[in-house]
């Protein structure tokens, strides 16, 4: 927060076409410090969902933006004790750093969770949580969007899952898909985890078969459970499209409240679709599947497969390039140390984990659907998206970003193989010496030691380092300043 203050103050802003919706009412001075101090949290997309919490859904292409965070901005800015006069836009974004402060936290301690139920290493669960904590998609963490929250939620469904607790995940990965919609892909955790537990079962009694029609209840049962809970996941999500029908395919259910000419000069001038305004349907509204969400990305950003496979987009692509390459190589690392695993789909239970000896860390059996999500993340947002997006959207969908650049610094780091904690995999001793005789310093923070002891540090952990904590430093000039960032 103090680093965006500082750039948004000494740097001006760039003149971006960007969505910018005009200010309402006269504007103090506590509302002029307020902007001065916050006002880089509520760039490029953060219009929007300011402007959605502030006025609702007045316009079409607010819908690509799901209703879940803009209703918590809503209603803390509406509980928030205020004892000086404020605008709403300037409640609303006090109301985003201080929720996002809190969801951020949150996530970190899911991830740290998560990272330890999986993993089984909890130094390198918790390496992998302080690299969150500066991770190359910070600004947006802080910022008004819903990285935070989508993080938190999905990460506490993981983690819930991983101990059990199916409807409790179920619930929290639907709170999720009503913030962003690629929480519809969380639905595969579910399914996956169901499923394979099914599929243990088979092998488990296979030295006692049951009768078919045991065998067919179970299947029934599992598979009417696993359409329940892709449902339950999907709910929000349709509900919102529902929503967005009604509002702009059905006549008289336009906005009860008047609209600001101001705004209404905006949206003649952008060829923006206020709600009510007009008589003419949008064309979605005449689809077999009516859904606005698709029609926004394709019509408003263009998005859509290999689209973005332009000359002039090659800058986009270098921006990417780091997390595509490291989420690359994590999926190959994986592969490569479990070849076995990955075609069976980890159905098949091997000989270590029946003698209670299971592989732990990053390439071990328990990460393997979170391999293949990212996996997929990664090839979904390459070829269908904003390449440039790349960098948020796995950076608050799947943790393997941060699990990965854990286990190569505490692999390949002799810095900190001295801890005495997560020996590394490759059978190379820790040093066994004090924390003291690695360098500078002597923090337990494995970040700060590395940070401390930057000349002496290997040539991959400088460049994970960098790669963290530049995009970090240069989300917030750029981003807070409306110039082109991730």
């Amino acid at each position: 927060l103090v680093f965006q203050a500082v750039f948004n103050a000494l740097i001006p802003d760039h003149a971006a076409d960007a969505f910018s919706p005009p200010r309402s009412g006269p504007w103090g001075l506590w509302d002029a410090l307020l902007e001065r101090l916050l006002g880089g949290l509520g760039r490029w997309d953060a219009e929007h969902f300011l402007f959605i919490a502030e006025r609702g859904y007045l316009l079409e292409h607010n819908c690509a933006f799901l209703p879940l965070f803009p209703l918590g901005l809503r209603l803390l800015a509406a509980l928030l004790p205020c004892p000086v006069p404020l605008q709403p836009r300037c409640r609303l974004l006090l109301a985003a750093a201080l929720l996002n402060a809190l969801l951020a936290v949150l996530a970190a301690a899911a991830l740290l969770a998560l990272g330890r139920a999986v993993l089984r290493r909890p130094g390198q669960a918790f390496l992998a949580a302080l690299l969150f904590s500066l991770s190359p998609a910070g600004v947006f963490m802080a910022a008004a969007y819903s990285e935070s929250a989508f993080a938190a939620l999905a990460f506490g469904a993981m983690w819930q899952l991983e101990k059990g607790r199916g409807w409790l995940s179920g619930l929290l990965f639907a709170l999720a898909a009503g913030a962003r919609a690629n929480g519809l892909v969380n639905a595969g955790f579910v399914l996956y985890s169901w499923g394979r537990r099914f599929v243990l079962q088979l092998q488990g009694s296979a030295a006692a078969p049951r009768g078919l029609p045991v065998l067919g209840k179970q299947a029934l049962g599992l598979v009417a459970s696993a359409a329940l809970a892709c449902a339950s996941i999907s709910l929000p999500f349709a509900l919102f499209q529902y929503y967005a029908y009604v509002r702009f395919c059905e006549p008289g259910t336009g906005p009860a409240q008047s609209v600001p000419e101001p705004l209404l000069q905006l949206a003649r001038d952008k060829g923006y679709r206020v709600a009510g305004v007009g008589v003419d349907k949008p064309p979605w509204c005449s689809q077999r599947f009516p859904l606005v969400y698709s029609y926004i990305q394709d019509a408003y950003w263009n998005v859509g497969f290999l689209r973005y496979f332009e000359l002039r987009q090659i800058p986009n692509f270098l921006l990417a390039l780091p997390v595509t390459l490291l989420c690359s190589w994590a999926a190959w690392t994986y592969v490569s140390a479990n070849p076995r695993h990955c075609l069976t789909l980890g159905l098949e239970r091997s000989k270590s984990e029946e003698r209670g000896k299971a592989r732990d860390g990053f390439c071990g059996p328990a990460a393997f659907v979170y391999v293949v999500h990212s996996t997929a993340l990664l090839a979904f947002g390459f070829f269908c998206m904003h390449v440039q997006v790349l960098t948020r959207f796995l950076g608050s969908s799947s943790p393997i970003l941060y699990w990965f650049s854990a286990h190569l610094l505490l692999e390949h780091e002799p810095l900190l193989w001295s801890t005495g904690t997560d020996n590394p995999a490759s059978g190379k001793p820790p040093l066994g010496e004090s924390h003291s005789s690695c360098g500078k310093g002597t923090s337990d923070n494995p970040v700060v030691r590395l940070l401390l002891n930057w000349r002496s540090i290997t040539p991959l952990s400088k460049s994970i380092l960098g790669f963290f904590l530049g995009y970090w430093l240069l989300g917030l000039v750029l981003h807070c300043n409306f110039l082109p960032w991730t």
